[in-house]
């Protein structure tokens, strides 16, 4: 019983530690991409932190697999594996259309 509350309050817990890396990346007005990048690989660490700790968790032997699962194979170790490439791709997605693309927009100071 208090297995399955510690997996689930560890999996919440994995689950708000990605909230911040996503934030970071994309949502901080008036930084540098640079600055962004920096921020959101410190937060991307202390996340695969605890979603590797929550996935020990996860590994450990229950009724339904009375040998354990291997940690790679556990829920917040795959929402890990999922989330950083997804968002990885749209952080390198946005930073090119920012750089390339948003300089042609015209700004709202320019308006005739």
């Amino acid at each position: 019983m208090i297995l399955e509350l510690a997996r689930v309050f560890s999996f919440l817990f994995s689950l708000l530690s990605l909230f911040p890396v996503m934030l970071s990346a994309f949502f901080e007005p008036g930084a540098r991409w640079e600055e962004r990048l920096e921020v959101a690989l410190l937060k991307i660490a202390v996340a695969s932190c605890v979603c590797f700790a929550s996935g020990l968790l996860f590994s450990l032997p229950s009724p339904a697999h009375p040998g354990g699962e291997l940690v790679w194979s556990t829920l917040p170790v795959r929402l890990l594996f999922w989330a950083l490439p997804g968002m990885a791709i749209l952080f390198a997605v946005s930073w090119y259309l920012d750089v390339h693309y948003m300089p042609w927009l015209p700004h709202p100071c320019c308006r005739p």
